[in-house]
């Protein structure tokens, strides 16, 4: 059985939910990733925040990048994944919700211990069940 760890990119960088979404624009940069974990105290997760979050939510909304906080783009609460869960749960969760990107957390300490993205399934499913998997979470897209 494949786990949630085994695939997953350890060591998840978060943005704090502080910092502006100019510095967590710059985080992305640095680290090549198109998404952070936003979090807060005793680095609980907050949410997420992509780069399609700034451009969208901040920026085209006419919101100064370097006055706007990651913090004040967390919404709802965050979608995770226990790192002892199976490969076909995290695949369930994913298509189940559409996101392309899961954060992976301990248990109990509930701890984020790294992230999972459409790449990482990729590259430990067979082809099939990878093609299953990005049409269920590219359906919404399509509508």
């Amino acid at each position: 059985m494949t786990t949630a760890q085994e695939i997953m990119h350890p060591g998840a960088q978060c943005v704090t939910e502080h910092e502006s979404l100019a510095t967590a624009a710059k985080l992305m940069r640095d680290r090549g990733v198109g998404a952070l974990p936003i979090c807060g105290e005793n680095d609980r997760l907050l949410g997420i925040i992509t780069d399609r979050d700034i451009v969208v939510k901040c920026i085209a909304a006419g919101l100064d990048p370097s006055a706007t906080t990651a913090g004040e783009m967390a919404e709802g609460r965050p979608l995770t994944i226990e790192g002892e869960d199976d490969i076909e749960q995290v695949l369930r969760v994913m298509e189940q919700h559409r996101v392309r990107r899961l954060p992976v957390i301990d248990h109990p300490g509930h701890k984020l211990i790294g992230m999972i993205s459409e790449a990482d399934v990729a590259r430990h499913m067979p082809q099939a069940r990878v093609a299953e998997f990005v049409s269920a979470i590219c359906a919404e897209d399509e509508e």
